[in-house]
């Protein structure tokens, strides 16, 4: 099991991984061998976040899609093979559902849907000529509940998990395995920027969690380890809940 869980001589890309669960979970799979390259469009908080964790970094902007092709290009020229993507990359607007503008929607879904997949497209690509790879989306808990203030930012994530299960039908064939993870409540500046603002849902969300708690930045970054292991290699299709329960409790 050590050697499978291992991912010493795999190289993975972390997008949105600066700060936040991008962060933890670069700074997990680096615990586990794996040579990390973090993405952002902020060029010296990539810097400063790749000094402290002791990783690449590699900036670019998600939501440039007519450039995708040449950014996996580009990655590949500078760092080599790309085994790994974590599709972490993204953004969140707390409004009132009727309150939304299109503009805001749009944003919403350019940078967590079309963006992510765009680059998932190009690495694939690559993966798929080579026979091998793993791909893990950041999806969210809140696919499973109705939650106040957040319908675009649902729609996104539902959006992802559907395309997630999709992409495993035809890309497992080629030796590619796709996973998403489904995130509760966890404690980072943006889960604390958006209860801050809705200030009875972390009382709510404490209350439904069956460990009365949130979670840990590094619980994902160690489900991310697990799936993007091969001690995952017969787990393709899958979401996996890092939520504490809270999902399915009452």
């Amino acid at each position: 099991m050590k050697k499978q869980i291992s991912l010493d001589g795999k190289r993975i890309l972390v997008t949105g991984g600066a700060t936040g669960l991008g962060y933890a979970i670069a700074a997990e799979l680096h615990d586990s061998g794996a040579e990390v390259i973090i993405a952002s469009r902020k060029t010296e908080r990539l810097k400063k976040a790749a000094a402290e964790l002791g990783v690449s970094w590699f900036q670019f902007d998600i939501n440039d899609e007519n450039r995708m092709q040449e950014t996996a290009a580009e990655l590949e020229n500078k760092f080599g093979p790309i085994y790994g993507l974590v599709n972490n990359a993204g953004i969140q607007n707390n409004k009132d559902a009727l309150a939304y503008t299109e503009q805001e929607i749009r944003a919403l879904f350019d940078t967590n849907v079309f963006g992510t997949l765009a680059l998932t497209r190009e690495l694939a690509k690559r993966m798929a000529s080579r026979k091998t790879g793993s791909i893990v989306f950041i999806s969210s808990a809140a696919v499973y509940i109705g939650m106040n203030r957040n319908l675009p930012y649902t729609g996104t994530k539902a959006a992802i998990s559907a395309m997630c299960r999709a992409l495993a039908s035809e890309l497992s064939p080629l030796g590619i395995r796709v996973n998403s993870i489904a995130p509760g409540w966890i404690e980072t500046d943006l889960v604390r920027e958006s209860l801050a603002k809705v200030p009875e849902r972390r009382a709510l969300v404490e209350r439904r969690s069956m460990l009365g708690r949130l979670g840990r930045p590094q619980d994902i970054g160690m489900a991310a380890a697990f799936l993007l292991s091969d001690a995952a290699a017969y787990i393709t299709a899958a979401e996996l809940k890092v939520d504490g329960g809270t999902t399915v409790s009452l």
